[in-house]
């Protein structure tokens, strides 16, 4: 079965064998390494605590809104549609979508911002850096190693989730230098399957924030006319609210932009791969830029609904009496614990890292309930 797929596979895909692992490991015959990369990640702490932290609506708003967990299920969805499209490694993208958020802060970006406004002397925090320190140190389940022990295919596309990395500073600052032992090349660019899982998270949180969005009200349909591409699939369902409910109108006018974006987003791709001339797996890495794209007119939708969604949405006073309060509550652990940090913490079990870092470390795994939970405590 195996080498089948692998022969099934288009040229431009990661072969679905591994260049390997920083550790050395048993194979198996009953599953390929990207598959194994998956389930490490499926079965890890940092994962399943996924549930229980913000998207946009802090943990404790309601039990429908979109929490970080559900966001990267609908993230693998899509990045696996496109992947199955182009005939790529498809474990390889639906592993680096269920990961790319594993390092996320209770309370979303607020809570990012205070714990980086807390570690400003220290090196600072990043959630995609953070992700990486879960799946290379933090995540402690095999006797051998520290960390998941993932591919190296899988830690490239984490690394450069956001492209190549042309400043090395900050990784350095908060992983320590050449953490990577040069087994990554941070100025190429990252594989099909890596760029596929970033625009997936882009399709998934533009269309679901939407979603939460209208379904909290705090925007109506009403709002969106004058936002291209939208302004038309929300004319053509409006008609339907005459026999059907709001909420079942706001789905099909969901599942359409998402439809829009996926096909937008195969039909620039494929004219990337002519335009660009690529060849081979190697052309890909080479490229200048991404192959995996938006048009203009849909990036021009992109730049529009990040921008309404900001005003209506991420900075709407319910949201942000809400998040205001998660920045609140990360201060005050930061302060607290580092007065006593082994009341709190197993310091044996987070290595040689610097106290900071350590507490750090601990917030960030935090859900949102726990560290409401232990804030209260505090007060």
């Amino acid at each position: 079965m195996q080498k089948k797929s692998i022969v099934n596979l288009s040229k431009f895909a990661v072969p679905l064998k591994s260049k390997g692992r920083f550790f050395n490991e048993k194979k198996t015959d009953l599953r390929n390494d990207f598959q194994r990369d998956r389930d490490r990640i499926i079965h890890s702490t940092a994962f399943r605590r996924l549930k229980h932290k913000t998207q946009v609506f802090v943990n404790t708003s309601g039990d429908h809104f979109r929490t970080r967990i559900t966001h990267s299920l609908e993230v693998s969805q899509i990045a696996r549609t496109l992947s199955k499209f182009f005939n790529l490694n498809e474990d390889l993208s639906e592993t680096l979508s269920l990961a790319h958020d594993l390092g996320h802060t209770p309370f979303g970006h607020a809570g990012e911002e205070a714990l980086n406004y807390c570690m400003k002397d220290f090196g600072g925090f990043d959630h995609n850096i953070q992700t990486l320190r879960i799946i290379t140190i933090l995540e402690n389940r095999y006797y051998e190693f520290k960390g998941l022990n993932l591919s190296i295919e899988t830690l490239d596309g984490l690394i450069k989730h956001n492209g190549p990395v042309k400043d090395v500073t900050k990784l350095n600052r908060i992983l320590g230098d050449n953490f990577f032992k040069k087994k990554i090349n941070f100025s190429i660019n990252s594989s099909l399957e890596a760029q596929i899982a970033s625009i997936s998270d882009d399709i998934a949180y533009n269309s679901h924030d939407l979603e939460d969005g209208l379904k909290s009200n705090l925007f109506k349909l009403s709002h969106l006319k004058n936002i291209p591409v939208l302004n038309k699939i929300i004319s053509k369902h409006v008609k339907k609210l005459k026999i059907h409910s709001i909420d079942l109108v706001i789905r099909q006018i969901i599942r359409e932009i998402i439809n829009e974006m996926v096909s937008d987003v195969i039909k620039t791709t494929k004219k990337n791969i002519n335009l660009q001339n690529i060849q081979n797996l190697k052309d890909i890495y080479e490229a200048k830029k991404n192959l995996v794209s938006f048009s203009e007119k849909m990036k021009n939708f992109d730049k529009k609904i990040k921008s309404f969604l900001k005003q209506k949405m991420y900075f709407h006073k319910n949201i942000n009496s809400k998040t205001n309060f998660g920045r609140k509550v990360i201060t005050k652990l930061f302060s607290q614990i580092k007065k006593n940090p082994k009341q709190y913490i197993k310091i044996k079990k987070y290595g040689n890292s610097n106290i900071e870092r350590i507490i750090c470390d601990y917030i960030a795994g935090m859900t949102d309930r726990y560290a409401i939970n232990l804030y209260n405590r505090l007060k």
